[in-house]
């Protein structure tokens, strides 16, 4: 049922932050996608890619939906030589949601180190994923950072 609430949505809850749902297609799994059918712009949707460093445990990295990831950018924030997007399996088995469903609220608490592309601090309120397909939640970008203990870097060319 689009109106009940899932786990993300009962820890802002708990923690008082707002937010406001945003149900979608769960046949949506792209941030272009998610933008349209929500009427926002793709800047203000954030993308969570699973990364794999070459070295160390895996991190979430939220990019704008209007920007791609820049992998050598991505590397030099982490500190790292090399690293990669993990394949769709990959990113499913690591986190247990399903692609178009990541969220690092979801995940918080589960070893992921959690980034966020800088490009949010020029906005007021983002959309992230609520942990499951076609579920999103517009909310402070302040509020994510502090619930998600987020870094911010450069990551999107």
């Amino acid at each position: 049922m689009p109106g009940e609430k899932n786990n993300v949505m009962r820890l802002l809850d708990r923690r008082g932050i707002v937010y406001q749902p945003y149900t979608f297609s769960p046949t949506i799994h792209s941030a272009p996608g998610v933008a349209e059918a929500t009427g926002l712009p793709a800047a203000m949707v954030f993308k969570t890619l699973v990364m794999l460093p070459g070295e160390g445990r895996p991190a979430l990295v939220m990019v704008p939906g209007n920007r791609e990831l820049d992998l050598h950018r991505l590397a030099r924030a982490l500190g790292v030589k090399k690293a990669r997007m993990a394949t769709q399996s990959e990113a499913e088995r690591l986190t247990g949601l399903l692609v178009g469903g990541i969220s690092p609220l979801a995940l918080l608490g589960r070893g992921f180190r959690i980034y966020l592309d800088r490009a949010a601090l020029e906005l007021d309120e983002v959309l992230v994923s609520a942990g499951e397909r076609g579920k999103n939640l517009r909310l402070r970008t302040a509020d994510l950072l502090a619930v998600t203990g987020a870094a911010v870097i450069e990551a999107a060319g």
